[in-house]
């Protein structure tokens, strides 16, 4: 059978030495964040006494289309496997923030109960229960185990990778789909052109796929490097995903930002070439120009800020260990695996990280680095001189939570900047 997409848009595992997008070979290395773990593949305490995996992980940016990759694809099998420990609804802010999208979509495309609406990568169904309470059909689609959640909560979830042959069989079985969403999905798989064609042929026409992903200017602005992990093929800027859908019967036609993951972009694109195209696109690419997201040097800077915070910080760590403090780690989130083996930060320097009682982490070890993953009370119990937040996207919101809770320490934000916030200043 003839391949319906680009060649360069199947990626295979192992070492890529070309853009992913738009096959260009004027890649730069940026960052070199050593060879590291999967960030998600967490380890039992029997594991500590096997080896384990790692993969080279580094930072690149393409000169032609201005998309940032990284230079080994793992497995996606290997990546998600079943008992993938990441749930969405347990993030009070990211369940409130996916109803959010969905009443927004439903506005902007005027959605009733005869549309459908195809959730690809939906964890355990918390966006489309959005959906849901609009009374719009809805249907997701899940590799991991986690889709048995979702479909014990009432929500429609297909256990499945999605391509060409998935979405044939669910439009035959479902109809058209008016809307098809991914969230912080769309960087991450390897079958782009499979992607790319499922959502084509599952689309009815004018149909629209809506994805959200960090964006490549917040990550540059704000010293990102820790959204860079395996999972993370790919860190879009609009520039490079117009260049993409170029290759396709495909039209970006409205885009958005958001503060999500630290900051991230929303992308309209519309079935079929030549659609009208809202100002905001216009506007967006003028900004990214602006900044300097097609120039090197501005690559070059992000480095030199990333190492200077990783000395800041590990400064910082040893003198408080050597003064006898006691400070430890809040959250797991897969980004704070790159930023502790990155930054060589094990148990002896952080005794614990802390996490929500709720979570499918409890109880494991960080990969790489072996941190052990207990329950938050401890923070409460303990009462440690510091707490750094590792989920320092959602430094606010945690910071008031724990103060509520009782917690009398000071936090410690790594990034952007390494920066200090004393208890009493929350």
């Amino acid at each position: 059978m003839k391949q319906i997409y680009p060649e360069h848009h199947l990626i295979k595992t192992g070492h890529i030495s070309y853009c992913q997008v738009c096959n260009s070979r004027k890649l730069h290395t940026i960052l070199d964040l050593g060879h590291q773990p999967l960030c998600d593949s967490l380890l039992t305490k029997k594991m500590l006494s096997e080896p384990e995996k790692t993969y080279p992980l580094r930072m690149i940016w393409c000169e032609e289309c201005t998309c940032v990759q990284i230079d080994y694809a793992v497995s996606g099998d290997e990546v998600y496997h079943p008992d993938y420990p990441y749930r969405s609804g347990i993030t009070k802010e990211l369940a409130v923030y996916q109803e959010s999208i969905a009443s927004s979509l439903v506005k902007k495309y005027n959605l009733t109960a005869k549309d459908l609406i195809v959730d690809i990568g939906s964890n355990d169904g918390t966006l489309l229960k959005g959906f849901q309470k609009e009374n719009i059909g809805t249907l997701g689609v899940e590799p991991t185990n986690i889709s048995k959640i979702a479909n014990a909560n009432g929500v429609k979830t297909i256990q499945a990778f999605f391509d060409i042959k998935n979405a044939k069989e669910i439009r035959e079985k479902y109809g058209p789909a008016s809307l098809i969403i991914s969230t912080n999905t769309f960087a991450h798989m390897q079958g782009l052109g499979e992607f790319i064609m499922g959502a084509y042929y599952l689309l009815k026409d004018d149909g629209v796929f809506v994805n959200e992903t960090h964006y490549l200017l917040d990550v540059i602005k704000g010293g990102q490097f820790d959204t860079i992990y395996h999972e993370h093929l790919r860190t879009y800027s609009l520039r490079s995903l117009i260049a993409l859908f170029n290759q396709y019967d495909f039209t970006v036609t409205d885009v958005a930002r958001g503060d999500r993951y630290g900051g991230n972009i929303r992308v309209y694109v519309t079935k079929g070439k030549g659609k009208p195209v809202s100002l905001e696109v216009k506007k967006l690419l003028a900004i990214e120009e602006e900044f300097g997201l097609g120039k090197l040097e501005t690559y070059r800077k992000f480095a030199m800020r990333v190492k200077k915070a990783r000395l800041e910080f590990m400064d910082f760590l040893i003198k408080t260990k050597k003064a006898n403090k006691h400070i430890v780690g809040n959250s797991c989130p897969g980004r704070c695996s790159t930023l502790l083996n990155y930054y060589g930060v094990d148990s002896e320097l952080v005794p614990y990280l802390a996490e929500q009682p709720a979570s499918l982490k409890l109880n494991m070890y960080l990969p790489g680095k072996h941190i052990p993953i207990v329950n938050n009370q401890i923070l409460i119990d303990e009462q440690p001189d510091f707490v750094i937040l590792l989920a320092w996207h959602y430094a606010k919101p945690i910071m008031e939570q724990l103060k509520a809770r009782g917690l009398k320490s000071d936090f410690v934000i790594p990034l952007p900047d390494f920066t200090i916030i004393k208890n009493s200043e929350v």
